[in-house]
């Protein structure tokens, strides 16, 4: 009778053992955003990180890139662009965490329906790139966007004053033209980041600055026309892309997949704020400031 008991106890304390590191890792999932189960995974997985969207941020992404860099697990990774481009600062940070990566892991570039400006900022720093041959991409170019509304308001007849310290404190004011020295400050700034666009694209790709100059005045090329200039490495889809950098980092036979959650809460706390948000307990989230005074410089 007494084996019993002792084998019923040891029973459930191997039980209670295992649903304590069930709910420990469901937890620790919720809590990195699904990256911690991938970690617990065998080798021989290409991972991939998707950079959709206008780039405004880049904290998550970097966050991914990084997770897959220590992951003994992770043996190649593929960057899936689908962006029109977005901010120049943002672009660069993940452009920079990419070429930390490939130091040690092999790393494609996957481009979408769109992968320009910034998009394709991003891709440049990949060891190759992987286009469909309809993707739109190239756009190596920087632009700022101003409005004026002094006409507007004079119509309706509101009139503006603004009191400032520091004479190009107001410089992009949507109530007054541009001065002729503002507009070269401007003009500056902006070929100043067009130069570092070049650069970055001349180090990624390691082609020749001359080349990429006579590319970089803004316009767009499909994935087929990007090919054959050298802007890209081959034809294909999001699988194709895979299959090359798992063969980049030997991995024998079809490889498997880990996929990193970027942005995305869990269910329960888009739900909760969503919620919150709806019923005024929190505010919604608002327009960056730098764009209610112009619209840029962005790489699109």
């Amino acid at each position: 009778m007494a084996a019993r008991h002792s084998i019923a106890r040891g029973i459930s304390i191997l039980c209670t053992v295992v649903v304590l590191f069930g709910v420990a890792a469901f937890l620790l999932t919720l809590a990195t955003g699904g990256r911690f189960s991938s970690g617990l995974t065998l080798g021989g997985r290409v991972g991939v990180v998707e950079v959709s969207g206008v780039i405004t941020e880049s904290d998550d992404v970097v966050e991914a890139l990084r997770d897959f860099e220590r992951s003994p697990a992770v043996e190649a990774v593929v960057v899936r662009i689908e962006s029109p481009g977005g901010g120049v600062a943002h672009s660069q940070e993940i452009y920079g965490a990419i070429l930390e990566l490939r130091e040690t892991k092999p790393v494609v570039a996957s481009l979408g329906g769109v992968a320009a400006s910034g998009g394709y900022y991003v891709a440049s720093a990949c060891d190759a790139i992987v286009a469909n041959p309809g993707t739109i991409t190239g756009s190596i170019g920087v632009i700022i966007e101003l409005g004026n509304i002094q006409g507007l308001l004079q119509k309706i007849g509101v009139e503006a004053e603004v009191l400032k310290a520091g004479e190009y404190k107001d410089m992009g004011s949507p109530v007054r033209p541009l001065t002729e020295s503002e507009r070269r400050l401007f003009q500056q700034m902006i070929d100043s980041v067009h130069a570092q666009f070049v650069a970055a694209v001349v180090g990624g790709r390691r082609m020749e600055e001359a080349k990429v100059r006579e590319l970089a005045d803004g316009r767009i090329f499909s994935g087929e026309q990007a090919r054959t200039l050298g802007l890209v490495d081959a034809l294909g889809g999001l699988q194709e892309a895979i299959a090359m950098a798992g063969e980049r980092a030997g991995i024998v036979g079809e490889p498997r997949v880990t996929r990193a959650r970027v942005g995305r809460e869990p269910w329960w706390l888009r739900l909760l704020l969503g919620n919150l948000t709806r019923l005024g307990m929190l505010p919604a989230r608002q327009a960056l400031g730098l764009q209610l005074i112009y619209g840029g410089p962005f790489l699109r």
